[in-house]
């Protein structure tokens, strides 16, 4: 169906990602003093890097976790095309501005009680007849973006020390993201609709005024309980849309880190490499399609999953509350391609580390 095609373009191509977020946890002591250095011989003020050996007890493994509040986030919706009308039911007899349908009787003598109009245009006293109409597909083109609000998720990561170079450490870590993200967009565009006109006989019958709900019973003003006529034609209309994209998007990190205290009580981490991510989710649609003649509905849904892969940039403030124990500040900037474009993101993270 081209809306589908359209609406997983929209999320690929247009999607664009700024990313504020903010985490909490638990976390090794993370400083390279040079005291620790000189258990195994080290020099601070030296340029080599100088491996850290298995056991030493500076060997620091880290792992933090914490939530992030996702801001800025926004999707450029798309639709063209002809799409079908899966709302009213014009072969169960309910059309865009009424209904003829078989009464109690089973529309003896060919005529039937349970009929109800919505318009006196549709109403011809000269030609003793009555016109329903239904719209069974529409074409339109237009585009409109929606801005999300602030999203919570979840992130935590993993790493390890292999080497001191002067009073850094460089090692390595791996990251783990996790953030739901819900946009609607509500729009209206005009239309082209085709409609096809059934035209209903009332004979003899005093046909009363708009608005009329016939029931049944098989008594009352009785009309034709088959169209005499079926013409087809186009009309000028409109599209009320409202659209909802929910996504789960996974994200994974990894690549070399490097630390270094600042003072007593703040450390710096700096990280970089490759990164991937899992879109997975579902979008749906509700059309109102109003003609003059009248609405209808016609609504979807889809689910889809797509790969995305780039790099990302990190750094890391890092603030020693007591031993073995840090809260962090992380900004972090990635970049993610997919099949027809890039996307760019910037993340932060507030929290604490733990081993």
């Amino acid at each position: 169906m081209p809306l589908t095609t359209q609406a997983m373009k929209s999320f690929r191509d247009h999607a664009a990602l700024g990313l504020l977020c903010f985490s909490a946890g638990l976390a090794l002591s993370a400083s390279a003093q040079s005291d620790s250095m000189d258990t195994f011989g080290g020099d601070p003020d030296s340029s080599k890097f100088i491996l850290i050996p298995p056991d030493e007890p500076d060997w620091t493994r880290h792992f933090r976790i914490g939530a992030m509040v996702a801001l800025n986030i926004n999707a450029d919706f798309k639709t063209k095309g002809t799409f079908n009308i899966s709302g009213n039911n014009a072969a169960n007899g309910i059309y865009d501005d009424g209904y003829v349908r078989t009464d109690d009787t089973g529309n003896a003598g060919k005529l039937t009680s349970f009929w109800g109009y919505n318009h006196a245009s549709q109403y011809d006293s000269g030609a003793n007849t009555l016109t329903m109409h239904g719209a069974s597909s529409y074409a339109t083109s237009g585009s409109a973006s929606s801005d999300g609000s602030a999203f919570p998720g979840f992130d935590m990561a993993y790493g390890d020390n292999i080497w001191y170079w002067k009073h850094a450490r460089v090692g390595w870590e791996f990251g783990f993201g996790l953030l739901p993200i819900s946009i609607t967009q509500n729009s209206t565009m005009p239309a082209t609709i085709n409609q096809t006109a059934y035209v209903f006989g009332s004979g003899n019958t005093v046909v009363p005024g708009p608005g009329y709900q016939g029931g049944p019973s098989g008594e009352g003003p009785l009309i034709s309980g088959k169209p005499s006529s079926t013409p087809t034609s186009t009309t000028d209309g409109t599209v009320t849309s409202s659209r909802e994209l929910n996504v789960m998007l996974y994200t994974f990190r990894l690549g070399p880190a490097f630390y270094w205290d600042l003072n007593e009580y703040f450390g710096m981490q700096l990280g970089a490499g490759p990164a991937f991510g899992i879109v997975s989710g579902s979008y749906r649609f509700k059309d109102i399609i109003t003609t003059s003649t009248g609405t209808t509905k016609n609504a979807g849904s889809f689910d889809f999953t797509d790969l995305t892969y780039g790099g990302y940039v990190n750094g890391t403030l890092l603030y020693h509350i007591i031993n073995d124990a840090d809260l962090y500040l992380e900004a972090r900037a990635k970049t993610s391609t997919r099949r027809s474009g890039n996307e760019e993101a910037a993340e932060g993270f507030l929290g604490r580390e733990c081993p």
